[in-house]
């Protein structure tokens, strides 16, 4: 028989764990698969892990692995995909926005042979127009820069066959976005579309500042466009200024030569602007090379709860297509 590992991140969702552990229940229950659920608790602080440990006591197909500190929701994600063991790997957040019920779709495609289902978010109930103008601009202006494709309102509810998964576990960046990593993978990929409901409790922790780090993450981890930008930009600023200097020399000669403060201040304002912004450009790439360069483990596991006999942590090895 078959097995489905589904890895859940969590942070701060205790209201939310013991009404999705249910929803996985009455829609696995019905499917002859064998299945385990792998909550990752990422430094939560709140009460889910007490919960995590009533629901790992009452179901044995339950596994929390418990992180020993906040590593982020890109992280949480990779540490349960290592840990997991299943002939698929289903990943999705455990606030009911991702909708258990469309397990069986995602599973009935990967039985026609698809090796990644995606879901694509077409819509989210009660976002606000702001957050929904600016996803659909950024997946815009990311697709333009990046050469990896990334499909405008995809989300990390997605489903990985077990070569895809341990494929896709080699990669070992810090500064993980794993759309835009799942889209280099080249696997046969189907899509899925649904209309995210409001959360079933809680606020999200997905915090503007969060978000952004995201969104840099996806456009400085798969483009080197922004260099370019750089060196474009600083190319004109240059060519602007020899005009600049040109107009000068030529005003001397004809002997129009007046005080011009205020146009040295306005040009020294502009070209010292530049200046920072691509110097901030490059410190970007530099600081993501310091990271990796450390080659410090992702994360730490401070404890694993329930039989891992038969889910614990495999070597990431080499995968081969056709093996």
């Amino acid at each position: 028989m078959k097995t489905i590992s589904i890895v859940v991140p969590v942070y701060n969702e205790e209201a939310n764990l013991e009404h999705f552990t249910q929803a996985i229940y009455d829609v696995m229950a019905k499917m002859s698969y064998e299945y385990e659920l792998i909550f990752v608790d990422d430094g939560s602080r709140d009460g889910s892990r007490a919960i995590l440990q009533k629901l790992q006591d009452k179901y044995d197909w339950v596994k929390p692995l418990l992180l020993s500190r906040n590593c982020g929701h890109q992280i949480a994600i990779t540490c349960g995909m290592d840990h997991a063991t299943g002939d698929a790997v289903i990943t999705m957040d455990g606030d009911m926005q991702h909708p258990p019920a469309l397990i069986p779709t995602l599973l009935d495609l990967w039985e026609k042979g698809y090796d990644v289902v995606q879901t694509i978010r077409e819509a989210t109930e009660g976002v606000s127009w702001f957050k929904k103008t600016t996803s659909k601009y950024y997946y815009r202006f990311l697709n333009a820069m990046s050469e990896t494709e990334v499909y405008p309102g995809g989300s990390d509810f997605r489903l990985l066959d077990r070569q895809a998964c341990d494929a896709l576990c080699q990669y070992r960046e810090h500064d993980r976005f794993i759309r835009g990593m799942v889209g280099t993978l080249g696997f046969s990929q189907a899509q899925v579309s649904f209309t995210a409901p409001e959360r079933f409790a809680g606020t999200s922790k997905f915090s503007v500042k969060k978000m952004s780090k995201l969104a840099m993450d996806g456009i400085l981890g798969y483009s080197v466009v922004p260099l370019r930008i750089a060196f474009y930009l600083g190319s004109l600023c240059a060519l602007f200024s020899l005009l600049l200097f040109a107009h000068v020399i030529v005003e001397y000669l004809l002997g129009n030569v007046l005080p011009g403060w205020t146009t040295i201040m306005v040009c020294v304002a502009l070209f010292s602007g530049v200046q920072l912004m691509l110097m901030g450009v490059m410190g970007e790439y530099v600081g993501r090379i310091f990271k990796e360069v450390k080659n410090r483990p992702l994360y730490m596991v401070m404890e694993k709860r329930g039989d891992y006999t038969h889910g614990k942590a495999r070597k990431v090895e080499k995968v081969e297509l056709g093996e």
